[in-house]
């Protein structure tokens, strides 16, 4: 049987999102380039694995699935005995995945599209040439600052997003994270104690580390 593929960019969030999950569970993967600039993922073969064209894609020997977050939550339970434990406590405890299942969508609907909107103005629309638009980054900022003023709160009780233990709520924000330090954006984290704090457990994990090489 093949082993775990993933068919995506190396520099794309989504992407970012599987390979940190498959780092943090210690499993061997191959990456198969896919170029982005290029259209790669608007057209065959790449459309037969994800008819939305939007990396990534993702194999685990006959297994096809695409969607980052349903990838990262298939390997976490498929392989919940390896590497690092991604989900919070034991896996059927409907309470506890209930609160990690929150955390997510809080993810996929509140911080995603405004940080990778933010990420979009200020990284990846400089590797295209072309001009940061200040006004949507302003615009942006004030979202994400209502969003962060919620986790502030939430990481008062506890250490992570989901409790005291890093599960793939927290997971899912990292290589938005990442992307957003390295910008002027990088203050709406680090003027909130809790959060700032937090972003700093997330991403110093080897794991997190890895996806930046």
């Amino acid at each position: 049987m093949a082993g775990i593929k993933v068919f995506g960019h190396a520099a794309s969030i989504s992407t970012r999102r599987v390979l940190l999950t498959l780092h943090e569970k210690n499993l061997d993967y191959e990456l198969v380039h896919v170029d982005l600039k290029d259209g790669e993922h608007k057209k065959e073969p790449f459309l037969s694995r994800n008819p939305f064209g939007k990396v990534p894609a993702f194999e685990d020997g006959d297994l096809k699935l695409f969607e980052s977050r349903a990838i990262t939550q298939y390997i976490a339970h498929r392989y919940e005995g390896q590497g690092t434990n991604l989900l919070q406590g034991d896996s059927k405890n409907l309470a506890h995945y209930a609160i990690m299942a929150i955390g997510m969508q809080v993810e996929a609907h509140q911080f995603d599209p405004v940080a990778s909107k933010l990420a979009w103005e200020h990284v990846f629309k400089l590797i295209y040439g072309l001009t940061t638009d200040q006004a949507v980054v302003a615009e942006e900022e004030a979202k994400l600052a209502k969003v962060l003023d919620v986790y502030e709160a939430r990481l008062k009780e506890f250490k992570y997003l989901a409790g005291n233990t890093f599960t793939l709520t927290d997971l899912h924000h990292v290589p938005a994270i990442q992307y957003l330090l390295e910008t002027p954006t990088k203050k709406l984290f680090t003027e909130r104690p809790r959060v700032n704090e937090w972003v700093a457990e997330i991403t110093k994990r080897p794991a997190s580390q890895k996806i930046l090489q």
